[in-house]
Formats: C-alpha cells, structure tokens, sequence
C-alpha cells in the first residue's frame, strides 16, 4: 500500500510528449514511472491536429503507468508557445483595521488589485506571481503577514495565453481520461530543475531551448522579473541543416544529434574528416558546425534582446543557464560565454531518485520541473484548480442522486 502522495507531470512538446510519475514528500522526489513517445499534431508548443496530439499524449501516459503500475487521474501540464505574454504590474491597499495588521486577506485583496489590468478578450491569466511587496514604504519584503502598517504595496509578474490555445491543449489531456492539476509555463517549471535558489537571489537568465521555441526566464532578487517565448529553436537548427546540406529532415536530425557542435575548433575531428549515418550519408564536419553555428547565434542575440540594452552583466551576475533538448549541443555552453562575456553554463535535473537515469539529461528539465512545481506550490492552488472543481461537480452530482 502506498502511503507518500503521488504527482504526474505532461510535458507536451514539439518533438516528445514526456510523462513522469513520482512519489513525492517535502524533502524529494522518487520517480516511479516515465513515459516518453514521439509528438505529433503540435508545432512551436501549439496543437495543430487534436486527435494526432490526443494519441502521442495517450502513448506516453501508458508508457508510464506501465513502468509505474501507477494509473494517472490528474496532472500538471506545461504550456509554451508565442502565445504567451508577461507584464509586470503592481497593487496597493490600505489596511484599515484598528490594530493595522497585514493578514492573509490582505494579500489576496493586493494581488486581486494587481491584476487590475486590460486583458484581451481571446487572453486568460494563466499565472499571478508576487516579486515582493511593501509595507509603508519599506521594499523587498518577501511575506508581509503579521508586520504592522497602513499601506501595503505588491509587484506582480503576469502571464497571459490565448484562451483557445489552452482549451485545445486541455481537451487533448481531458480527452484521455486525465484531469489538469495545474497549468504552468514551461521556464518557469525548468527553473524549478535546473535553477539554484542563489542564482534566483543573485540574478540570472534561463533559456531552455527546445523543440518549437526557446522559453526564456529571467529571476532577480529571488523572484521572477521577465518571461518570454521565442518561436527559434532546434526544429529551425535541423531544418537549416536539412536545407543547407540537401538531406531528409531524418537525417538532418540524426546528423545534428550524433555530430552537432557549435565549437568545432575545440573538437577533435579535423575539418575535413566526415559526419556519416548509417545509410550512408556524409557531410563534413565543418559544413555541419558552420550550419549549427550560424543559427546557436542567432538564438543566443535572440536572448540579449530580451535583457537591457546596457548594464545586463549587472542584472544577471549569475550568467545564462542553458536546459532544453538542443542545449546538449556541444561547446554551446562555451559559445554563450565567448558572445555574452559572463558565464554560461548548460542545467541538467538534479536531485530525483527512483528510475531516473533518463532523466539526467537537459532535454527533460521541463518535465521533472513540472513535479518539483507540483510539490511546491500544489497546496496553495488546488482548490482553484479544474481537477478538484470536476470532483466536486462529481460528488455534488452523486450526493444528489443519493438523497433524491
């Protein structure tokens, strides 16, 4: 009989559907299923055909409850894609009890007033983080309650996504039997990975470039300060490939997989040795890193515009941290820190037990990073998620019938 609790994780991708399921208590996780299969019907972190991403969805999860014997009934899903937006704002209320004491409702009643901003018809708030509050006048307060004053101010970070991309994404999870614990931006839950809380502290940019897109999070002072999805990631590397060398898209993938490198000059392979497959193709090693080269540059100048324009080794001391799939190209690392001049390093999930040698990979921070959010934040939202209002429908329903 289990007794610890139990949390699954979806990471739908552009080219993988991972599924994870751990048992989890407040000191660590231990992973007792994964799942990963092909993903298909999705493009740039978007469902383009619902029954082709419904079925790759479907065959991870039965990956995972098979190596687990553990059956999903909820989850918590990553979101991507150029539909997400960001904005800081702010809120402010006055306390006006007699005793002027900050309390837990008026915490809720400054984050309500946060999120006082226009939103779009087609956009729904997807995330409301607090970054710090202040109680009058005195800044980087980090939890409020219980300190005494008549004004209490809050910096929020929001994030928005477009309704219908989240009811398509949520249909296909739905539509296999699996309720949404939770939905998350996939940096984010990277973050929760790969990221260290001092690196939060100090300032620091995550880049988790994927499949689709590239997920950008930018944290100082402990808290978030700047998301944002870039459509430029490794699809656009092996399509570049492809095109630049006249091979399949297979092979191109294949190709950049067993050979790529974005620092040839510090490789061993000679510049005029081959990269071969086993059918037969070969390309140079030199015109492949070139290729490679060319567009891991445009993806790390895609990153400095989303940093100011001057003075951001201050705001980011603690440097770039890269994750994602395409992060395991070689000397990526080492290009960042030749571009940007501060350092640079690639995120790998630490810290899981259980069946995780797979998971010991950059490719797969998302995915661990959705439990590590689970066990983080899980109890402060569940009664607002869709997973405990369905239950309650349910049980409403069935008390219903029993009286009636």
């Amino acid at each position: 009989m289990r007794t610890q609790p139990i949390l699954a994780a979806i990471d739908v991708g552009t080219t993988k559907v991972c599924t994870i399921i751990a048992e989890v208590n407040e000191w660590a996780i231990q992973v007792a299923g994964v799942g990963i299969a092909p993903s298909k019907g999705l493009h740039k972190g978007l469902v383009v055909n619902l029954n082709e991403a419904k079925e790759s969805i479907r065959e991870s999860v039965r990956k995972a409850e098979q190596s687990s014997n553990i059956k999903v009934e909820s989850a918590y899903i990553g979101v991507t894609g150029r539909h997400i937006n960001s904005i800081n704002n702010q809120g402010v209320v006055s306390i006006t009890r007699n005793d002027r004491l900050v309390r837990s409702d008026d915490l809720k009643r400054v984050l309500q007033s946060a999120q006082s901003i226009k939103v779009n018809p087609d956009q729904k708030l997807l995330h409301i983080i607090p970054r710090g509050y202040t109680v009058d006048g005195q800044s980087m307060v980090k939890n409020p309650v219980g300190m005494h004053g008549f004004r209490l101010d809050v910096e929020t970070h929001l994030i928005t996504a477009t309704v219908t991309s989240i009811q398509n994404l949520t249909k296909c999870i739905q539509g296999i039997g699996i309720d949404v614990d939770d939905l998350v931006l996939e940096p984010l839950a990277s973050s929760e990975a790969v990221l260290t809380e001092d690196e939060k502290q100090v300032g620091v940019v995550l880049a988790d470039i994927g499949g689709g897109t590239t997920d950008i999070a930018i944290f100082k002072d402990g808290s978030i300060w700047h998301t944002a999805i870039l459509p430029v990631a490794g699809y656009q590397l092996t399509r570049d490939i492809a095109i630049g060398l006249g091979l399949p898209f297979n092979i191109a993938e294949e190709m950049k997989r067993k050979y790529g490198s974005v620092m040839p000059i510090y490789e061993s392979k000679t510049a005029t040795s081959n990269a071969m497959v086993g059918n037969g193709h070969s390309v140079s090693h030199r015109d492949l890193s070139d290729i490679i080269r060319a567009r891991a540059e445009e993806i790390i100048k895609l990153i400095l515009l989303e940093l100011p324009r001057s003075d951001f080794e201050k705001l980011v001391p603690a440097g770039l941290v890269f994750t994602g799939g395409s992060s395991n190209l070689s000397g990526i690392d080492a290009l960042g820190r030749e571009m940007l001049r501060i350092p640079v390093r690639v995120g790998i999930p630490t810290n899981i037990a259980g069946i995780s040698d797979v998971l010991h990979d950059p490719a797969y921070a998302t995915s661990v990073g959705l439990i590590l959010w689970g066990m983080k934040n899980g109890g402060k939202a569940h009664w607002n998620s869709p997973r405990v209002i369905t239950r309650l429908r349910r049980l409403a329903s069935q008390l219903g019938r029993l009286f009636r």
